[in-house]
């Protein structure tokens, strides 16, 4: 009986184990390059620098972000399978007639750490100098001047008719396979403007690349300070704030998730991230469990109503 005690004792031992205590897998939905992509990737680092445990990033495109999704849904609730997306993610009940999962309970919101503008760009070359120049044209010629996206049903996208509906315009939409491939259709100019977040933008604009006409929220970007907002530029639109965060399966347990909470708050306190969020014009702070599911239902709810004034059909 001793020896059988013994034996049980180390597998117990090793089923506490503290998490994380073994490589931690974030699953990005989208192709490299995006917002998404570079936001989570510079956040691995960070836990991995934290917690001497691997944080690793697999890229799972497709289908607007649904296939990683589903993914994640449908992993183990350990802790060791993550999701990471942004405002794309509350977008998902209005695109699509049924989902792969439970958009409400079956994946659970851990925490949202990084909040940027979405800023409106065009071609360093492109003749349109300010929003107004742009959106005089597009009344003038309707659906002749193109704006790129990540795909249907993207935040971009979304955002795209968004303005559209506020400056009563029709631009034409020309989907990409990912948000880096619209950037790069942006700067071959094969596309005239393009709405995403400015941590993927910034890169580019810093570089001379890309000119930012206009930004979102209610103050201009510090790093870009002679970039107007939206209001400013003549809209009465105040644009909208792109969000990512981390989703957990449905039954993950709670110290796992608050272990997380934890490590992305010290994450974001940092001063390397904080000159990170800084150099893309975002806000580096982080966002609990609860808090984060409140912002993901008032997100879903308006865009609910975005969705109500375009020609989008679900698929």
């Amino acid at each position: 009986m001793a020896a059988a005690a013994g034996s049980v004792a180390p597998l117990a031992h090793a089923q506490q184990a503290p998490w994380p205590g073994k490589t931690v897998k974030i699953i990005v939905p989208y192709p490299p390059g995006g917002a998404v992509d570079v936001a989570t990737r510079k956040m691995a680092q960070k836990l991995t620098e934290q917690t001497g445990q691997s944080f690793i990033v697999e890229n799972k495109p497709g289908a607007t972000g649904t296939i990683g999704a589903s993914f994640v849904a449908q992993a183990q609730p350990d802790g060791y399978t993550l999701l990471a997306n942004d405002t794309t993610y509350s977008l998902l009940p209005h695109i699509f007639k049924k989902l792969p999962f439970d958009h409400a309970t079956q994946l659970v919101p851990v925490s949202a750490y990084l909040f940027a503008p979405m800023g409106l760009a065009v071609n360093a070359g492109s003749k349109y100098k300010t929003l107004a120049e742009l959106t005089a044209q597009a009344k003038a010629a309707p659906n002749t001047v193109t704006y790129g996206t990540g795909g249907p049903g993207t935040t971009p996208h979304f955002a795209s008719e968004a303005l559209g509906i506020a400056t009563g315009v029709n631009f034409m939409h020309i989907p990409y396979k990912g948000a880096g491939e619209a950037t790069a259709g942006l700067l071959s100019s094969t596309i005239d403007f393009q709405i995403a977040s400015t941590t993927s933008l910034m890169g580019n604009v810093k570089g001379g690349k890309l000119r930012l006409l206009a930004v979102s929220g209610d103050k201009r970007l510090a790093a870009l300070p002679d970039v107007p907002t939206f209001q400013e530029a003549g809209v009465n639109w105040r644009g909208v704030v792109n969000w990512t965060g981390l989703w957990a399966p449905q039954g993950t347990p709670a110290d796992v998730t608050q272990r997380l909470q934890k490590e992305v708050a010290t994450a974001m306190a940092s001063d390397d991230m904080k000159q990170f969020a800084q150099s893309t014009g975002a806000d580096a702070r982080q966002v609990g469990s609860e808090d984060f599911g409140r912002l993901l239902k008032d997100s879903t709810e308006a865009w609910g109503k975005v969705a109500a004034n375009t020609a989008f059909e679900k698929q």
